[in-house]
């Protein structure tokens, strides 16, 4: 349980980062709000206030090209899901809808993975998109 706990962690806190920079960030404070709400009513008013913040810190962030602030933004919000979750399991299933729900508004990055070997006299030419060699 602790692996999946750990995963769906990161994808969240991931998520709520990424989605507070776009036009969905409404829609996802309110979302992991309600989370924190039915599980945690105590803190839900503190939650809305972490992540408004979190929002300002991340486009300034952006503004300022500084991406070890994000990183760490994303970082935060892993260890406060990963804690909601341990504390309440429960919250996982509701986590994961919200998830499916945001999908179509988290932007899409395609993930290019590249290998190559060569020895000898090979060469090895890597693209993510196109490549025009011309060899002389």
């Amino acid at each position: 349980m602790e692996a999946e706990i750990m995963a769906l962690a990161g994808t969240a806190g991931t998520a709520f980062v990424t989605l507070l920079a776009t036009d969905a960030w409404n829609t996802v404070r309110d979302g992991v709000v309600d989370v924190w709400r039915r599980a945690r009513p105590e803190r839900a008013a503190d939650i809305s206030a972490e992540l408004d913040s979190t929002r300002e810190e991340l486009l300034r962030a952006r503004t300022e090209g500084d991406q070890e602030t994000e990183a760490d933004l994303r970082g935060e919000w892993r260890g406060r899901v990963r804690r909601l979750l341990v504390e309440h399991p429960e919250a996982a299933e509701e986590l994961r809808d919200l998830l499916a729900r945001w999908e179509p508004a988290a932007p899409q990055t395609p993930a290019v993975t590249q290998h190559a070997t060569a020895s000898d006299r090979a060469r090895v030419y890597q693209a993510g998109r196109d490549i025009h060699l011309g060899q002389q």
